[in-house]
C-alpha cells in the first residue's frame, strides 16, 4: 500500500503553494482539504504513487489552464517535476475550456467532452475521476446532513440539485459504462443514490 515518500509529500507541497487562499466551495476549508482527501481514497483502495501524485495534483491542473499555460508550459512545470504519467492522468481529468478547433465551450459541452474523454484514459485517470467525484459527492451529503436547510448546500451549485445529482449519476453510468469496474464505483454510485434522495 502507498504510504509517506518524499515524492507524495513534494506533491502536497505544490498542491498546497498553487491553492493558497482557496477554500472549498460554500465553506471555509482551506481547498487542500479535497485533494488530501482524494489521495486517502485512492490509498484506501491500494493504488500506486504515480496515481496518488495525480490525485494530488488533479486541480493544480486547472487552475494553470485557467491561467493560461500551455501543454509546454504543464510539460516543463509538472511533468519534469512528477512525471509524464501523472501529468497524462490529471490533463485526461481535466475539463477542457476550448474544444480542438480553440472555441470555447459551455459548462454543459464541457461536462459532455469530459465524459466521452474518459474513454481514452488510462487506469489511473480513471482511479483518479472516481475519487475525485467520491470526494466531491460525500462532502455533499456530509454538508446535508449538518443543515436543517439543504437549499443552502444545493445554492452552491450553479446546476442546482438535480444538475448535480445527475452529474455523479452520469459519471457512474459512464464508468461503468466504459468498462471500468473497480469497487470504488460502486461507492461513487452509492452516494449518487443519495444524494439523490436528498
Amino acid at each position: 500500500m502507498t504510504g509517506y515518500s518524499d515524492r507524495i509529500n513534494h506533491a502536497f507541497a505544490y498542491a498546497a503553494k498553487h491553492h493558497d487562499q482557496q477554500v472549498r466551495k460554500g465553506t471555509r476549508l482551506p481547498y487542500l482539504t479535497h485533494p488530501a482527501n482524494v489521495a486517502l481514497i485512492l490509498t484506501r483502495y491500494g493504488r500506486d504513487e504515480d496515481t496518488v501524485v495525480a490525485g494530488i495534483l488533479h486541480d493544480v491542473i486547472d487552475d494553470c489552464v485557467r491561467n493560461g499555460w500551455t501543454r509546454d508550459m504543464l510539460d516543463e512545470r509538472i511533468g519534469h517535476k512528477f512525471g509524464a504519467t501523472v501529468l497524462t492522468a490529471v490533463l485526461t481529468v481535466t475539463a477542457r475550456r476550448v474544444d480542438d478547433e480553440g472555441i470555447d465551450m459551455s459548462t454543459d459541452d464541457r461536462k459532455d467532452d469530459y465524459l466521452e474523454r474518459l474513454a481514452l484514459a488510462d487506469e489511473a485517470a480513471l482511479w483518479v475521476c472516481a475519487a475525485d467525484k467520491v470526494h466531491n459527492a460525500n462532502s455533499i451529503l456530509s454538508d446535508l446532513r449538518r443543515t436543517s436547510f439543504p437549499e443552502t448546500v444545493w445554492g452552491r451549485f450553479s446546476a442546482g440539485r438535480d444538475g448535480t445529482v445527475r452529474w455523479y449519476q452520469r459519471v457512474t453510468e459512464r464508468l461503468r459504462a466504459i468498462g471500468f469496474t473497480a469497487p470504488i464505483v460502486d461507492e461513487l454510485a452509492a452516494a449518487a443514490d443519495e444524494l439523490a434522495t436528498r
